[in-house]
């Protein structure tokens, strides 16, 4: 307990954790162990890797943070962490800069209309890369268009673009820490959309969990301050309603060549902006 509430209607109570939100939903999502990791997907998408008590200095263009300490008495335990500067906020794009969604909620159905991509990917450098690229000089592009490329296939390729910039992170997580990852614990707006959640298993060819509880981050917080002032409790499991589990339903191959497909656009996109 850090100390109490002087004023108000909450006078008194106890202050007993303190996270920031994507430190607070890892834990929300129980990813205590070395080796678990979360994404959380909304306007962009922000992945931690929890290193348990190792501290791993990249070398693959992600961030070392703190994770959590539960306890004073306990070792703190450190994450990777990569951003994803444009995931839902690609979808806002569609629907005001170029009318191709009425809304963001439409994109779904949209984008199953487009049975095949047609090879069509969309790299939403807007204002630059993230993770692990940090390249400010690259912009928005969209490849590999045919005569029969349509809306809906624009609309797909902006969703499979936030799970290959996961897949980027996560490649990169998994050679920095040696400890390929098993399993991705999801939340966030955009993981209403069940045709993202099964693109992200095809593309990083592992299950992908999806929270019961959507609001991982409020629960990371609540559990901290309960786990504050109950010690004892630490990092016990908690009921909490089952989620739902996306496998991956592509082939080894086809993941490969459509991967490929998108680091060629990525390598298309940088060097457009010269100031």
């Amino acid at each position: 307990v850090y100390g109490y509430i002087a004023d108000g209607p909450l006078k008194g109570v106890p202050i007993a954790g303190c996270l920031g939100d994507q430190q607070a939903a890892l834990v929300g999502q129980m990813c205590l162990q070395k080796g678990q990791a979360k994404a959380t997907y909304g306007t962009g998408c922000f992945v931690l890797y929890n290193t348990g008590d190792i501290r791993v200095n990249s070398g693959r263009g992600l961030l070392t943070t703190v994770a959590y300490q539960l306890g004073s008495k306990s070792q703190p335990h450190y994450a990777l962490e990569g951003s994803v500067a444009v995931a839902g906020a690609a979808l806002g794009w569609l629907r005001d800069n170029i009318g191709l969604l009425e809304s963001a909620k439409d994109s779904q159905g949209i984008a199953e209309k487009a049975t095949e991509n047609g090879s069509v990917v969309f790299v939403p450098a807007f204002s630059g890369l993230y993770a692990p690229y940090w390249r400010q000089d690259a912009r928005g592009v969209i490849c590999g268009i045919s005569e029969d490329t349509n809306s809906n296939h624009i609309v797909k390729a902006a969703l499979e673009a936030v799970c290959f910039q996961v897949r980027d992170i996560l490649d990169a997580m998994n050679e920095d820490c040696g400890i390929p990852l098993q399993l991705l614990k999801v939340d966030g707006g955009m993981t209403s959309n069940a045709l993202v959640m099964q693109m992200q298993a095809d593309l990083i060819g592992i299950n992908v969990i999806k929270a019961g509880f959507t609001e991982s981050t409020a629960l990371g917080a609540a559990l901290c301050a309960y786990w504050g002032v109950e010690p004892s409790k630490q990092g016990s499991p908690i009921p909490m309603t089952s989620g739902t589990t996306y496998t991956s339903l592509i082939t080894d191959d086809e993941r490969d060549m459509r991967y490929k497909q998108w680091k060629m656009a990525v390598d298309r996109s940088l060097g457009w902006e010269q100031n």
